[in-house]
């Protein structure tokens, strides 16, 4: 299950449609971590990624982002993606959206993909140099609360979000002190 990250002007437009339009063939109208991807036509999308990636361009009221296709190594086949954004630049990402947005392909879901693409995305953060990152998910998105919760996420509210609860997670990403990592490791 190796996975590499590739920024969306290396992948194929065919392959990104293809994820796209698998969202939409299992009734999806969000595609979690896409940057919009399901609300733009291609051209605009990556655009619109492209922009957000530069302080310079970033559209007023976004956060600077680096946004990720997570790519299966042994076929090429995209199985998710990930938004990274740098900092909580606006109101919505500090109470609701956080650092990390992510998703997984329909028919790739329940194999381990979103713990594997959300690590990564927590790796590129540190190299942010985040000392935490901030994830929101819905209450009833049970695979994504696992999922934050695998990769070490403590809920740290629930609040409502266009009528629906969310819970917020953070994830220390600071490296672990000597005295904890001994501690770890004795258990």
């Amino acid at each position: 299950m190796n996975l590499i990250f590739l920024k969306p002007e290396a992948v194929p437009e065919a392959s990104v449609l293809d994820y796209k339009a698998e969202h939409l063939r299992h009734g999806e109208d969000k595609i979690h971590g896409s940057a919009l991807l399901d609300a733009l036509d291609y051209a605009e999308w990556l655009q619109r990624v492209r922009d957000n990636a530069d302080a310079r361009t970033v559209l007023a009221g976004w956060a600077v982002a680096s946004t990720f296709f997570a790519i299966r190594e042994t076929d090429g086949r995209i199985v998710g993606m990930a938004d990274i954004r740098h900092s909580l630049e606006s109101a919505f990402l500090r109470r609701y959206g956080g650092h990390i947005g992510y998703g997984v392909r329909p028919t790739e879901r329940r194999k381990g993909y979103a713990t594997r693409i959300l690590r990564m995305a927590l790796d590129y953060a540190r190299g942010l140099s985040l000392d935490t990152a901030m994830l929101g998910c819905t209450k009833e998105n049970a695979a994504s609360r696992r999922t934050i919760l695998r990769c070490g996420g403590v809920l740290e509210r629930e609040d409502v979000f266009e009528g629906s609860p969310v819970e917020i997670y953070r994830i220390d990403l600071r490296p672990a002190s000597q005295d904890q990592a001994v501690s770890s490791q004795a258990r």
